[in-house]
């Protein structure tokens, strides 16, 4: 069930697929008829200083959505609901690793319905009274399908221009898409799994350093040599916030894009190799080496407006 029509190609041809609204019960529970298990990841993602009226949004999808899931799920006699989260429920992590066992400070309207919607998968029960529902927080997702913030970092890296901010010292968690999908099949099937939450990531915390680096190599670029101090930086971005409104312009960046890039946050993925037996099969190297050879492949090249074209042969190691 998907919102938007998918594209030609993304699923083999002997997948169903419908479109439909989370929201909409009744398109809900039509998709639900004759299902084993249910992985519910459609969502509302993160966005930079959203206005205070998305919040209703926020909740309606995130919320409210996951309410119509579980509902139908437990009418259509599913037996497992998998539901994909996020480490930001967590909050900032203040240079602790987290786990599972960490509270929850969610502090942006995404994490925070977030958080509201993995207690609703925790808390349904199926037909024999048993838990219904498996929470994955996943890490930063990243593959060649990816949007958002470090899509905007390969594409800035491809082209030359992105100057990082920082020393690049500060820590994330990552998983790349594909081990996501191994992580939601063993969700789906483990008997341990039900009514449980657990931290995806590929097994490691990396620095931006490390993370600018992998995908420049991936590129067959070489990693940025100059940085901008963060104090003088997050000022000045402050003074052109100021200024945007102003005289009404909309800034080409702003502080919490600032803080979001150089936040610390290193989560733990140990629990669900132990528990479920599940085995990352791709470490940063190799998963950004993938992620930008499919994309190469399915531009025939590199494509964005903003930045202009890349072919191939110019990306080339």
């Amino acid at each position: 069930l998907s919102l938007d029509q998918p594209s030609k190609g993304q699923w083999s041809d002997d997948v169903e697929t419908r479109i439909g609204d989370v929201t909409d019960q009744l398109a809900v529970q039509s998709a639900m008829r004759g299902v084993d298990a249910v992985v519910h990841m459609a969502a509302l993602l993160h966005i930079v200083n959203p206005p205070p009226d998305l919040q209703e949004k926020y909740e309606r999808v995130n919320i409210g959505g996951t309410a119509s899931v579980v509902e139908g799920a437990i009418k259509a006699g599913v037996k497992r609901v998998v539901f994909f989260s996020t480490i930001a429920v967590y909050g900032p992590s203040d240079g602790c690793v987290l786990n599972e066992m960490s509270p929850t400070h969610p502090d942006t309207f995404y994490a925070q319905t977030k958080c509201a919607a993995e207690r609703i998968a925790l808390n349904a029960r199926g037909a024999n009274g048993q838990p219904l529902g498996t929470v994955l927080r996943l890490g930063a997702v990243y593959g060649s399908r990816i949007k958002g913030n470090y899509e905007r970092l390969t594409h800035a890296l491809a082209s030359h221009r992105f100057i990082p901010i920082g020393n690049g010292l500060n820590r994330r968690t990552l998983v790349y898409d594909k081990d996501v999908g191994r992580a939601a099949a063993l969700a789906v099937s483990h008997p341990a799994a039900a009514g449980r939450v657990f931290n995806v990531t590929d097994g490691a915390f990396h620095t931006l350093n490390e993370i600018i680096e992998a995908i420049c190599s991936a590129l067959g670029r070489r990693s940025p040599r100059l940085s901008l101090p963060v104090g003088p930086t997050r000022t000045l971005i402050g003074l052109i916030e100021q200024g945007s409104q102003a005289f009404r312009f909309k800034p080409p960046i702003v502080k919490a894009t600032i803080d979001k890039y150089t936040e610390d946050i290193a989560v733990d993925g140990s629990l669900i190799q132990k528990e479920l037996g599940f085995v990352p099969q791709y470490d940063l190297k190799t998963g950004w080496e993938e992620t930008i050879r499919e994309m190469r492949g399915k531009l025939g090249g590199w494509e964005d407006r903003r930045l202009g074209r890349w072919e191939v042969g110019k990306m080339g190691r």
